[in-house]
């Protein structure tokens, strides 16, 4: 997995909603097994050897520069998305991070971004989408994904 790309797409979407202001509450969220955990881990350098689904939260705080970034990893497993709303206040930025490669959800997908959007404590805050799991053969390009997303 390559976070490089998606980490500058992250930080140019903060630089520009938060000038001032140095500490940043960014949601990471979308379905279970879509990587959200992984890609924290590996923004903060740390071990990503094992890794279990996460049943509720987990926040790191990323220092960039003269940003702290409080990353709240959130739970994607179906039982757990009626809870998101409770992590909304307050939010700068919303990555939905998709699995590529997991075509069978996207309509799932789809449907879940598309309620987080209509949320009006949401309402202000960036979305990044982050189309993970690219180096996984037949996984849809980003444009695919856009497209998929979009689509009412």
């Amino acid at each position: 997995m390559t976070v490089s790309t998606s980490e500058m797409g992250l930080l140019s979407i903060i630089r520009k909603i938060k000038s001032k202001e140095k500490d940043m509450r960014i949601l990471m969220v979308g379905l279970y097994n879509s990587g959200k955990t992984m890609i924290v881990l590996k923004i903060n350098g740390e071990d990503t050897g094992v890794i279990s689904p996460t049943l509720g939260f987990n926040i790191k705080t990323i220092k960039y520069h003269k940003y702290s970034l409080n990353i709240w990893d959130i739970g994607g497993q179906k039982t757990i998305r009626s809870y998101w709303r409770n992590y909304f206040e307050q939010t700068d930025g919303l990555v939905w991070v998709v699995d590529s490669s997991d075509i069978r959800r996207l309509d799932d997908c789809r449907a879940e971004l598309h309620n987080l959007l209509k949320e009006e404590r949401l309402a202000g805050a960036s979305l990044l989408v982050f189309a993970n799991k690219q180096d996984i053969q037949g996984a849809l390009k980003p444009s695919e994904i856009a497209k998929v997303l979009s689509a009412t």
